[in-house]
């Protein structure tokens, strides 16, 4: 409880046998021990972090050339109203049809919950549900401020990227890697706190919800 409201922390813990895309060797992390008490000094550790590495925040520059990198997406767009849609009944792709029976707002975020949720091992499941071009498409005409999704990545297996594309042409931040298996459906407040990192195309956050108890 924080305030009176209910916090729903949202974000993958980062450790070295976590969940990565398509279980890559190279996209895991690295902890290194630099220094620590048994020799006499204080503990420190070395990371090495891919920038999709769990929940992270994708900047345009990811699948668009030339695009804004993730330091110049405003904090203003990182805080506000959120809803999570129960879409789980989706079996392979979420779809315009699927988007429709919500009344998407202007300038709010929409996470979807769907069966990814439900995979909470470190194993990557190829055949993850994903936001395909036709919902994409839908929710960038509803002028959206951002879409989350419980995969580390919001699609699979569509030439030329059409999801990524379609979105960040049309201003939508993508946001991927959520943990949403404990949230119930409904309205709530988004607090997104990417790492100020400079000149890149995404970068790791941390995520949470507040929501009324």
């Amino acid at each position: 409880m924080l305030n009176g409201k209910r916090l729903y922390d949202i974000s993958m813990p980062i450790h070295e046998g976590m969940q990565v895309w398509k279980d890559k060797a190279d996209k895991r992390p690295e902890f290194r021990n630099m220094n620590n008490h048994d020799v006499g000094q204080s503990h420190e550790t070395r990371m090495l972090l891919d920038a999709h590495c769990g929940t992270h925040l994708d900047a345009p520059l990811h699948m668009v050339k030339g695009g804004a990198t993730i330091d110049a997406i405003p904090l203003t767009d990182l805080i506000g109203t959120a809803r999570v849609l129960d879409v789980t009944d989706a079996e392979e792709s979420i779809g315009a049809e699927h988007l429709e029976r919500y009344d998407l707002q202007e300038g709010e975020w929409v996470l979807l919950k769907t069966r990814n949720s439900l995979n909470e091992s470190n194993n990557f499941d190829l055949n993850f549900v994903f936001l395909n071009a036709e919902g994409a498409r839908y929710a960038a005409d509803r002028k959206i401020r951002g879409v989350g999704t419980d995969a580390l990545g919001i699609e699979r297996a569509q030439p030329e990227y059409p999801t990524h594309r379609t979105l960040m042409n049309n201003g939508v931040l993508i946001l991927e890697g959520l943990r949403l298996a404990e949230v119930p459906e409904g309205t709530y407040t988004l607090v997104l706190a990417p790492l100020k990192l400079q000149g890149i195309e995404a970068a790791p956050a941390r995520a949470f919800l507040l929501g009324e108890e």
